[in-house]
């Protein structure tokens, strides 16, 4: 009986390890954002490899954004360290590609935000990191309960500070991802139709500064359980919902690429 073939696997090409080295030290911090990666001529000798090799290099390291190349006699290239606003952007894309209607980002705000808020209730060090900005925002709302596109400002604010400060980095930046989109078809329906929502009720204004009060209240005192209750309610509430936005429409990647 022949023996079947053995799959022979793809050799990786030389510019993917030299972009794969480069990439390594961007990400490790042994390279700063906005520093200069060294002159072509220099990693040709470091690398022992070709100058097509290392222009197809930084062609990869540039496409995923973790370089600028500089063109003409000045050359070489400015690192870039990724930044969450770029999984925000991308995401919109994949989003806004499959047509994904902007209550699908809604719910999944609205199941995975509470994880966040319990999360930032166990925070031993709460007092001195998410405490005192949650608290300037909430501040800061009641000072502007009479000024809507202000508070609808500050109210998403609110979330996005949750979130980035919750204790957790995953958490922050995947759910933070969805709360910068969020944000971004906020501005969108703002810019495009001038509306406030049910927002433009001062009531409403102040029922909601209220949840965010109880919201604050629950991860002071660190009650994760009441704080992942508070903020689902929150949501069920029709926290994120009283825009009066058509919640069919398409999500669109409008986040600002960083």
């Amino acid at each position: 009986m022949n023996e079947p073939k053995k799959r022979r696997l793809r050799q990786p090409r030389v510019a993917e390890i030299v972009a794969g080295k480069l990439r390594s030290r961007i990400l490790s911090g042994a390279l700063s954002d906005g520093d200069q990666l060294p002159k072509q001529d220099e990693l040709m000798n470091e690398f022992g490899v070709s100058p097509p090799a290392i222009r197809e290099a930084f062609r990869i390291l540039e496409t995923e954004g973790l370089i600028t190349v500089l063109r003409g006699n000045v050359g070489g290239a400015i690192i870039h360290l990724p930044q969450p606003g770029n999984a925000a952007y991308m995401l919109g894309l994949v989003l806004q590609s499959r047509q994904v209607p902007l209550l699908d980002l809604i719910e999944a705000m609205r199941r995975l935000e509470p994880a966040c808020a319990a999360q930032a209730a166990l925070r031993p060090d709460r007092e001195s990191t998410i405490l005192p900005r949650l608290r300037e925002n909430i501040d800061a709302s009641m000072a502007a309960i009479d000024d809507p596109d202000r508070f609808i400002a500050l109210a998403r604010a609110f979330h996005t500070e949750l979130v980035s400060d919750c204790g957790n980095a995953t958490m922050a930046l995947v759910v933070g991802a969805l709360e910068q989109l969020w944000s971004a078809q906020v501005d969108r329906f703002a810019l495009e139709r001038s509306i406030h929502g049910s927002f433009a009720d001062r009531s409403v204004r102040l029922s909601l500064a209220r949840e965010h009060e109880r919201i604050y209240r629950a991860i002071a005192e660190g009650d994760a359980h009441s704080a992942e209750r508070a903020i689902h309610e929150h949501y069920s509430g029709g926290g994120e919902r009283r825009h009066g936005f058509d919640t069919s429409v398409t999500v669109m990647a409008n986040v600002q690429k960083l």
